[in-house]
């Protein structure tokens, strides 16, 4: 019994024909063969029974070929009897920049052994299936489609740029010639199967081959175009070579093979506006991956490719030649196949990310069972919905500077996942780092590290050791648990929003004595922390000398509104005090009070920095008695950072406010037994408004700091006079400092700082100021 016809859309009239079946068309092709040796086509000399049934065109007969004349860069559907070409014969479309639909609804399968062009886009629609023979050869300057399932001719003609394919079709498109596209994209679509043995080529655009009962056609720049809707256990197979700004082959349901053959199979390219991307999807299908996959962006740099399926499986010839491989599937045990495939690519330099899902009723626990060991820079994180574990006998390791990661819990729901090493992670010979998360009801075994004795920490990382073991924060109640170990190691598992919880500051300040201090490590893995309002201000009181804070965003959202009197007289929004290391932080959203209740000073980060900032900021709004953009007092450093938000001091009198700190210590002593150092700040500047917001009195006010500050403030510290409203830096700075907004534009302006490939700073086009870095990359 033949499958139902999918209902068509409203005022979309579907063309029925009989069914050619399962089309191998007599071309002896086999899904585990992929035999030509005995190809035969009963093709037609040239399309027969062409009319216009959408728009208007001519076409006519010229010598052994057809030239099919559609004016004006317009849209039109042709309905064909049949639409076959000799290998001596051609079809010509000159249909400037517009699009031609053509549908044939015969009952013969369409097979092009000659020539077909189309100045425009192309569109051949056939359900008896559609064959590009080996000395076919398909050129257009717009889109290419060819399809067994069918598209409504109304949405088609409104150029809508989405369109709806489907059917019930169990013919296949099958290219072994070549087919290209110069200015777009060339699409492959059937329900049954897609086979491409041939070339396809889109320079400038997207490759993608998808089987399945519905699909969407979308318009896009910077991804996939082709998404499968409705399933059909359908197969795409690449046997061929498919050269693209981007390459898909998609399944959902079915499977996706990337079959194995002398050099790269598939080639992803990038252009100027898309980066080089390839994805083979089968999400409850299987891939099976056998050859050379390639990815790179148009200015050579690494691109990236995505696997994602039910089932992967991997030959011996598997390599992904990219800047990033990743790989998604319900549950994965790496065994010698898959160790050896993702070793190649590793060593190809391409880093690779490996996550199991845990869907379908699936474990999620990812296993090595065989060692992988890698030379040079490249990455691996493994991470798993549940259990990452590592079998007894098996080795992970690096000589370079890879990275390894090992993630328990990756969707961050506290599911109880642990990681489990029973065998060894050898990082003796390495430069990276290795890094274990895991739930914070999880276990943890750390089994065989080796570390190298000589490792140092990258500049400003706020790494402290090689191999590192942390908890994961996935909630505010596990950010407030964080209490019961202030010396533990802990990362943030995803955005976490503190709204409507009421939050108890992190070793919260005693006054009397020595306060209890957070010694341990917290990483934000890029996270963001946003609306937590701690009972004391700040999220975390102290952190001692040996606590690192490093790697996070922080919202704020917090007002002031109680008593004066039972307010601190100084805070900031990530800390009162900081004796340790706070690392690319960076503060926004609101902190402050109302003018009426405004005694307490305020910081963008800290209220005392007594350790190191380093590329840090804030873009906070801040208001309080006294304000500063990063630190109300700094004895500490203060490096490659800066501040845009504004920062207001009260309306009442005698208040100041300081674009990074009010003071800046000049001193060495020693108290609260604490060392605190003379305060330097370097490299660092100031763009947002700075106003001591008082109406009379003796308000202070200055571009880097309140005037009479002392202590290092250096020679590449700088402001903007226009922004902050400042003409003095407020320390020992000359007036040349000052720059306008359109120097703060400028690389040039910022004497020594470094904006090269791995330089802490960058200048997006565009931009009035710089940016660091890991805001931009994301690490």
């Amino acid at each position: 019994m033949s499958r139902p016809e999918l209902s068509p859309p409203a005022r979309c009239a579907r063309h029925r024909g009989q069914s050619n079946g399962r089309l191998w068309l007599a071309v002896g092709i086999s899904l585990t063969g992929l035999s030509f040796a005995h190809a035969t086509f009963a093709a037609g000399a040239l399309p027969q029974g062409g009319t216009y049934v959408g728009g208007a065109g001519t076409i006519a007969s010229q010598g052994n070929g057809l030239v099919i004349t559609q004016p004006g860069s317009t849209r039109g559907v042709i309905d064909w009897n049949s639409f076959s070409i000799g290998r001596n014969n051609s079809v010509a479309f000159d249909n400037g920049a517009g699009a031609t639909l053509n549908r044939i609804t015969g009952g013969s399968p369409s097979a092009i052994l000659g020539r077909l062009s189309a100045t425009g886009s192309l569109y051949v629609i056939n359900r008896q299936g559609i064959v590009v023979g080996p000395s076919g050869v398909i050129k257009t300057g717009g889109r290419f489609v060819a399809s067994t399932l069918d598209v409504c001719s109304d949405a088609f003609m409104q150029g809508s740029g989405s369109l709806a394919l489907s059917g019930n079709s169990n013919a296949a498109v099958i290219n072994l010639g070549r087919i290209s596209s110069s200015g777009g994209d060339v699409f492959l679509v059937a329900r049954d199967a897609v086979i491409n043995a041939g070339t396809v080529a889109a320079p400038n655009g997207t490759a993608e081959l998808a089987a399945g009962g519905q699909v969407l056609l979308q318009d896009s720049a910077s991804s996939r175009q082709i998404f499968v809707q409705t399933g059909s256990h359908g197969t795409v197979i690449n046997k061929g070579r498919i050269t693209a700004a981007q390459v898909s082959l998609q399944a959902a349901d079915g499977n996706v093979y990337a079959l194995a053959g002398g050099g790269t199979r598939i080639r992803a390219t990038g252009t100027a506006s898309r980066d080089g991307h390839v994805w083979l999807v089968a999400d409850s299908g299987g891939v099976e991956q056998l050859g050379k996959i390639a990815a790179s962006n148009a200015d050579g740099s690494g691109g990236t490719v995505d696997t994602q399926a039910g089932q992967l499986t991997f030959g011996r010839h598997t390599v992904v030649d990219a800047g990033q491989w990743n790989l998604s599937t319900p549950t994965f045990t790496i065994d010698d196949g898959a160790a050896h495939a993702l070793q190649r690519s590793l060593n190809a330099g391409t880093s690779v990310d490996v996550t199991t899902t845990g869907v379908n009723g699936a474990t999620g626990d990812l296993g090595v069972a065989s060692s992988l060991r890698w030379s040079g820079p490249a990455s691996l994180t493994l991470a798993a919905y549940h259990d990452v574990s590592v079998t007894t006998g098996t080795t992970i390791a690096n000589s370079g500077a890879g990275n390894l990661t090992l993630r328990a819990d990756a969707s961050a729901i506290d599911n109880g996942g642990g990681v489990i090493n029973n065998g060894t992670i050898d990082w003796s010979k390495s430069t990276g780092n290795v890094s274990a998360l895991y739930d914070m009801n999880g276990s943890y075994s750390p089994g065989t590290l080796v570390a190298n004795p000589v490792w140092s920490a990258p500049l400003y990382s706020g790494l402290v050791t090689q191999i590192t073991g942390y908890q994961l924060v996935n909630s505010v109640t596990d950010l407030q648990n964080i209490q019961n170990n202030l010396a533990g190691n802990y990362a943030l598992g995803k955005d976490i929003d503190g709204s409507n919880f009421a939050f108890v500051t992190l070793a919260a300040p005693t006054f009397v004595g020595l306060p209890a201090m957070f010694t341990g490590q917290f990483d934000g893995m890029w996270h963001t922390i946003s609306n937590v309002l701690p009972s004391d201000v700040a999220i975390f009181g102290d952190i001692g000398a040996t606590g690192v804070v490093r790697n996070v965003n922080v919202n704020s959202n917090v007002s002031l509104t109680a008593p004066p009197e039972t307010l601190p007289l100084g805070a900031g929004i990530l800390a009162f005090y900081n004796y340790g290391t706070i690392a690319n932080v960076f503060t926004s959203g609101a902190f402050g009070a109302p003018v009426s209740n405004s005694y307490t000073e305020i910081a963008g980060l800290v209220a005392e920095n007594d350790g190191l900032i380093a590329r840090s900021g804030s873009s906070a709004t801040l208001q309080g008695g006294s304000a500063a953009g990063l630190a109300l007092t700094n004895g500490g450093t203060i490096t490659e950072s800066y501040t845009i938000g504004s920062v207001t001091g009260s309306e009442r009198s005698y208040v100041s406010a300081g674009g990074l700190v009010l003071g800046n210590e000049s001193a060495t002593y020693v108290g609260h037994g604490e060392t605190i150092n003379q305060g330097t700040i370097t490299q660092s500047f100031v763009a947002g408004p700075v106003s001591s917001g008082a109406t009379g009195g003796s308000a202070t006010t200055g571009g880097i700091c309140a005037p009479a500050c002392g202590g290092i403030i250096g020679s590449d510290v700088y402001w903007n006079v226009q922004t902050t409203g400042q003409s003095s830096s407020g320390g020992n700075l000359p007036a040349s400092n000052g720059l306008t907004t359109a120097q703060m534009s400028e690389r040039a302006s910022f004497v020594g700082w470094d904006f090269g490939p791995n330089g802490a700073w960058t200048m997006p086009p565009g931009a009035t100021h710089p940016v660091l870095t890991w805001q931009v990359t994301g690490h």
